[in-house]
Formats: structure tokens, C-alpha cells, sequence
């Protein structure tokens, strides 16, 4: 049953769907979070819905279910169906969507965050959720609107060829400055230690440099404890015997997706970010991956400084691509009082 779900999940999910596999339940758990998960089969025993829902808690409003790049739903627009089997497939959807609400009320949550994949699943969701109840779009999205998903079927000659030209420069320059990549899977061996204290090393350095509130050293340690070896890997950039770069990368399915990235403020010149990227793209095709997931951009960000930078270097290496969007976060609200008191407390926080 779990490798159907595995399956169904990697097969209607744009972003791969790891956020919603039982690797990131396992690890929400293990960084102190109660987690559930529920499912819907058709008459044929095949999956049709499913979602993995985590707690968090918030001071005052206190405790809601978030449902990170889900429910996954299996959209009946892609079946040719009659109307009986239309009609036992939104019953399904129904019963689904009810199951979630009553799990929710039973553990005293104040609404479901759900992250649909797009509008047709964000409207099957509206129209199967029970009458009484209310949805409305989140005061705040918790993933990146848009990501930048790269089709890596093609040969290594191919997708260089569609980057930018200064893209390819770089890479090419970081070669030749002799930047060396050395990639991290078994973070239980006594060498890894050096490679992870320097990445959350690099990660502090990132955030204070770029103004952005990065994940507990804690956070971190937890993934790489918690997280298959053969699933998360850390490349790190070194130069002249010093890590200047790391990613985290995820090799999930078919898609290999670049999670958190992190860089010194020494040693820019030698390019080392772009070395990474195209290094995590190459081993993605050599471990059968057909998609890279650059994470998250913003072709539209109008704020001019959180987006611009870091939107830029990622359409480099795939200028001809559309981002995929999403229609973001919204709230299935079950205890309107809670809720009315915890959108006060956003606006309240926003003006300070």
C-alpha cells in the first residue's frame, strides 16, 4: 500500500512530491511534530486522494494541520468516465475531504493549510468540501509560488547548450580555478562532520549576508539523521582546502530537487554555486532523474531585493523555461472565533 501511495504521489505532483511522502512525515516527527496521514482508494483499490498533515502550533491561535504541496488528488478531468463512475469518484472525493475535517476536529485544530497544484485541484477541493464549511486564501504562503523545473532527459551538450551563455562561463571558470565538489550521502561517518558543521557554518553566513531567517542548526541535523542517505545528499564546493559552497539536494523519483544552498562571503570570484548546480544536474541524469528542481524564483517579484538575486542565477541555467506556479496556501477554517483572532495577529505583525 505504501508504494502505491509513493507512486501516486511522485505521478500527480509537479514538484516530485516529496513533501508529502512518508521520508518528510518521518522527519516532521522527528523534529518534534505530530503528523497524520489519510488516503482514499476507488473501487479498484488504486489511490485517489491522500495527504500527510502537520501539526504546528502558534502562540495564542494555537494548534492548525498543514498540508504541505497537498492533498494529492487524482484529477477525474484526465479519465474518460461515465456518469456512474463520476458520480462514485466525487462521493470518494467527498468522503476523503470529510475524513480530513473530522481528523482535524478530533485533535482541536483550528483550520487545515492546504497547498493544492494548481486551480483545477485547488476548485475539486471547494466543490467536494462539505457545505458549511469556509476556505479562503492564507495571509501567508509557506512554499515558493513558482519553481524553476528543468527537463534533464536531454544530453549534458543539450542543456548546456540552453543556458545562458554567461552561465556556462561561469561554470567553466570555477573549473579552471580549480573549485573541486564533494558530494555527501552517509552523514553518519566521522569525515561528514566536517562537511555539515560547514554548511550550517555557511548557512549563517547566507543568512545574515541576504537578510533571510533561515531553519534551526537543529532543523538541519534532523534531516540528516532522519532522511535516507541514498535520497538526501550535501555537495560542498571547496577551494584552496576551504568549503566557499553546499547544497542540500534531494534525489526523490524522477526528480532531483535543490532544497538549501548556502555560500561564503570569501572566494565569490571563483564562481563555486554555479560548479554545484551543474555537478547535483549531472549526477541527477546519472541516477535516472528526468527533472531538476531549481526551487523556488519569482519572474514577477516587484519588492526588488528578496527575489531579484537568487531568480536571476536560477533562470541562467534555464532561460527558456516557464516556472510552474501554484495558486498558494488556503485555509479550510474550522473554528472561525481562532481563526478571526489569528488573522488579526498576521496583521498586527505585519505593521511591526
Amino acid at each position: 500500500m505504501e508504494k502505491n501511495i509513493l507512486e501516486f504521489i511522485q505521478q500527480n505532483s509537479p514538484d516530485g512530491g516529496f513533501l508529502q511522502s512518508g521520508y518528510w512525515k518521518r522527519f516532521q516527527e522527528n523534529v518534534g511534530r505530530k503528523t497524520y496521514a489519510i488516503s482514499s482508494n476507488d473501487e479498484n483499490g488504486e489511490p485517489i486522494a491522500c495527504a500527510n498533515a502537520i501539526t504546528h502550533t502558534l502562540p495564542v491561535a494555537g494548534d492548525y494541520f498543514y498540508v504541505p504541496r497537498g492533498p494529492v488528488v487524482r484529477n477525474p478531468k484526465s479519465e474518460i468516465l461515465n456518469p456512474k463512475q463520476i458520480q462514485i469518484l466525487k462521493s470518494k472525493y467527498q468522503n476523503f475531504f470529510s475524513s480530513l475535517i473530522d481528523l482535524a476536529r478530533k485533535n482541536d485544530i483550528g483550520w487545515v493549510r492546504i497547498e493544492p497544484n494548481n486551480e483545477e485541484e485547488l476548485n475539486l477541493i471547494k466543490s467536494n468540501l462539505p457545505k458549511e464549511i469556509k476556505i479562503r486564501k492564507s495571509a501567508v504562503d509557506m512554499q515558493p509560488g513558482e519553481i524553476l523545473v528543468m527537463d534533464i532527459s536531454r544530453s549534458e551538450e543539450e542543456i548546456l547548450a540552453g543556458m545562458k551563455q554567461k552561465t556556462r562561463y561561469n561554470i567553466k571558470l570555477s573549473q579552471k580555478r580549480g573549485v573541486s565538489v564533494k558530494v555527501i550521502s552517509n552523514f553518519q561517518f566521522p569525515i561528514s562532520k566536517k562537511y555539515i558543521d560547514n554548511f550550517l557554518r555557511l548557512v549563517r553566513i547566507t543568512s545574515k549576508r541576504d537578510r533571510i531567517v533561515a531553519h534551526p542548526e537543529n532543523y538541519y541535523r534532523k534531516m540528516f539523521e532522519t532522511i535516507p542517505s541514498e535520497i538526501l545528499k550535501l555537495y560542498a564546493a571547496e577551494y584552496e582546502g576551504k568549503i566557499v559552497a553546499a547544497n542540500l539536494v534531494l534525489f526523490f523519483g524522477k526528480m532531483a530537487t535543490y532544497m538549501h544552498g548556502a555560500s561564503d562571503n570569501v572566494h565569490r570570484d571563483v564562481m563555486a554555486p554555479y560548479l554545484l548546480q551543474w555537478r547535483q544536474v549531472q549526477d541527477a541524469k546519472k541516477a535516472g532523474c528526468e527533472k531538476y528542481d531549481f526551487g523556488g524564483v519569482k519572474l514577477m517579484d516587484t519588492t526588488g531585493k528578496s527575489w531579484a538575486g537568487v531568480t536571476k542565477f536560477k533562470t541562467g541555467f534555464a532561460p527558456d523555461i516557464e516556472p510552474i506556479q501554484f495558486p498558494g496556501c488556503y485555509d479550510i477554517i474550522l473554528k472561525p472565533g481562532r481563526y478571526s483572532l489569528y488573522r488579526v495577529l498576521q496583521k498586527i505583525k505585519r505593521v511591526f
